[in-house]
C-alpha cells in the first residue's frame, strides 16, 4: 500500500476533542459527567447574525465571492480594527478566512519556512506548535510566567532570540491561563526585536472577553512602528459564539495583499458567502449580547476561582481575559494528566490536563467555564470531593 506523507506524523490531535470522546464513552455507560474541557461557549449565537446569514442564503449569496473577502464586510473589519487599535488600516489589508485556525496555518506558511525558527507560548493552543513543524520551521517555546499573570518570561524570549528567528507568536488573552499581557510586556517584547528581521503575529481571538473594567486587552499591534511587521489574527467564534460557522480574518501589511490574495485562492478559494454577511451583522449591529455573554463569564469565572481556591493543594490565579482558569495542582502531588485522568475515570468531571498545551504546563490543568453555572457548581463540588480523597 502507499504511503502517507511522513508531514501527517508531525500533527497531533487535540486533547479536549480526545476527552470529550472518552467523556461520551462514559456517558454511554450510564455516568454522569460534567462538561469543563471544551472551550466553546454555551450562548446561542445572536438572534439579529443569525437572520443575515439566514437572508444572505435565501438571497442568493450562495456563489463565489472575491477571494479575500466581500468588500463590504472587509471594509467593517477595517473600522472595527481602526476604533479597537487606534490605527487606521485599509480593506486592502484585510483577509477573510474559514476560521482562526486557517488564518493561523496561512500566515505561519506564508512567513516561515524549513531553517527558520518560530517563539511562541508555552503553555499555548497546541496548534500552534503543529502548524509551526508543518511549514518546515522549528518551534522554540517561551514559557509563560504565572508569577507575571501567565505572561511571557522576558527573560527567556531574549534567549531564545537567534538569527534565525523568524516569527513571534503571541496569543492575549491566552488559551488555556486567561492570562492578559500588559502594554508594557508588549512593548518590552517590540523592544526585544525592533532591529531584527521578525514578524510578530497577534492571535486575538479572544481579544473582548476581558474582565474587570477591560474594554478590549492590550494589542501589540498599537504600539508605534509594530504594524509594518505584525500580523492580526482574529474570528467571530468565541466572542459572538459562532464556533460553527468558521470565520476568521487577519490584517497584514497592505503591500502583501497581491501574494497573500494567491496564498487564499490556492488554499481556500473563498470563505463561504452567507458567513460573511453573518460576520457584517456582527460587527455592524447591536453589541447588548456580547456584552451580556462577557458579563456572565466574569460571574463565572469569579465563582470558580473562588471555589478552587478553597480547595486544599489547588492554587488558582484569577485570570484576566477568555473563558479559562489554569489553577496550579503540584500541591495536590499528582501530575497534570494522573489527576485529569482521575477526576474524569472517578470523579466524572473532564477538563484538561496542563501537559495538553506544551511541556510548561506540567502542574496545571485547565477547567474552561464556558457552560452554565448550574455545570459548574456541580464540577466542582466533584473536583473537591476527589482532591479531599487524595
Amino acid at each position: 500500500m502507499p504511503k502517507l506523507s511522513p508531514n501527517l506524523d508531525l500533527l497531533r490531535g487535540e486533547s479536549a476533542y480526545e476527552v470529550l470522546a472518552r467523556a461520551n464513552e462514559l456517558e454511554a455507560q450510564g455516568r454522569s459527567i460534567v462538561h469543563l474541557e471544551i472551550g466553546q461557549p454555551d450562548f446561542a449565537t445572536p438572534e439579529h447574525i443569525v437572520e443575515a446569514g439566514v437572508r444572505a442564503l435565501r438571497d442568493g449569496k450562495t456563489k463565489y465571492n472575491p477571494t479575500l473577502g466581500i468588500p463590504e464586510f472587509r471594509k467593517a473589519i477595517t473600522e472595527h480594527i481602526g476604533e479597537t487599535h487606534g490605527i487606521e488600516v485599509s480593506p486592502h489589508m484585510v483577509a477573510v478566512t474559514p476560521s482562526g485556525k486557517t488564518g493561523l496555518f496561512l500566515i505561519v506558511s506564508a512567513v516561515a519556512g524549513a531553517g527558520d525558527e518560530v517563539i511562541y507560548p508555552n503553555p499555548g493552543f497546541p496548534t500552534y506548535e503543529d502548524v509551526i513543524k508543518l511549514s518546515g520551521a522549528v518551534p522554540r517555546p517561551v514559557r509563560l510566567s504565572e508569577t507575571n499573570q501567565f505572561s511571557f518570561d522576558l527573560d527567556a524570549l531574549r534567549g531564545l532570540i537567534s538569527g534565525r528567528t523568524k516569527l513571534i507568536l503571541i496569543n492575549s488573552p491566552s488559551n488555556p491561563t486567561g492570562g492578559v499581557m500588559s502594554e508594557e510586556d508588549l512593548r518590552a517584547i517590540y523592544e526585544v526585536i525592533q532591529d531584527k528581521d521578525i514578524w510578530i503575529l497577534s492571535d486575538e481571538i479572544y481579544s473582548r472577553l476581558v474582565y474587570d473594567g477591560l474594554v478590549r486587552a492590550p494589542s501589540i499591534y498599537s504600539i508605534p512602528g509594530v504594524a509594518d511587521r505584525t500580523f492580526i489574527l482574529d474570528g467571530f467564534s468565541k466572542t459572538y459564539s459562532m464556533t460553527g460557522w468558521r470565520l476568521g480574518f487577519f490584517v497584514f501589511p497592505k503591500e502583501f495583499e497581491t501574494r497573500i490574495d494567491k496564498l487564499l485562492v490556492n488554499a481556500v478559494g473563498c470563505t463561504a458567502t452567507f458567513t460573511q454577511y453573518a460576520g457584517l451583522a456582527a460587527l455592524t449591529g447591536p453589541q447588548n449580547d456580547v456584552i451580556k455573554m462577557r458579563d456572565e463569564f466574569q460571574k463565572r469565572r469569579d465563582f470558580v476561582v473562588d471555589a478552587l481556591n478553597a480547595i486544599p493543594g489547588i492554587h488558582c490565579a484569577k485570570p484576566r481575559g477568555a473563558f479559562y482558569v489554569f489553577p496550579n495542582i503540584t500541591e495536590t502531588g499528582k501530575r497534570s494528566d494522573e489527576l485529569s485522568r482521575v477526576l474524569l475515570e472517578d470523579a466524572g468531571v473532564a477538563l484538561l490536563s496542563g501537559t495538553a498545551f506544551g511541556a510548561y504546563g506540567e502542574g496545571y490543568i485547565r477547567i474552561s467555564y464556558a457552560t452554565s453555572m448550574e455545570n459548574l457548581k456541580v464540577g466542582l463540588e466533584r473536583i473537591k470531593k476527589a482532591i479531599s480523597v487524595l
